[in-house]
């Protein structure tokens, strides 16, 4: 069972692809709107963080006009192996 679980970081990069594509915008917009640079989100899309912090979650959150709790509403948040965070 611990294969069909989620890192965070990978969580947020599906969540990011999905939102990308329901609002039909690019990355670039949603860096624009959130105010993070083009490195952080594309580390965050290339999984070479090894955390996202809570505060760039808000941001992108923002970026996609909605609240934090609209972006964690997802089932990519829901099999999370928080235990993966070395």
């Amino acid at each position: 069972m611990r294969d069909k679980l989620l890192t965070v970081n990978k969580a947020v990069a599906l969540r990011i692809s999905e939102l990308l594509s329901i609002n039909n915008i690019t990355q670039y917009r949603l860096e624009i709107n959130s105010g993070l640079s083009h490195s952080r989100v594309d580390n965050i899309m290339k999984e070479k963080n090894k955390t996202v912090t809570l505060t760039t979650v808000i941001l992108l959150a923002q970026g996609f006009n909605m609240t934090l709790i609209e972006f964690l509403d997802s089932k990519y948040f829901s099999n999370l192996d928080l235990l993966d965070l070395e």
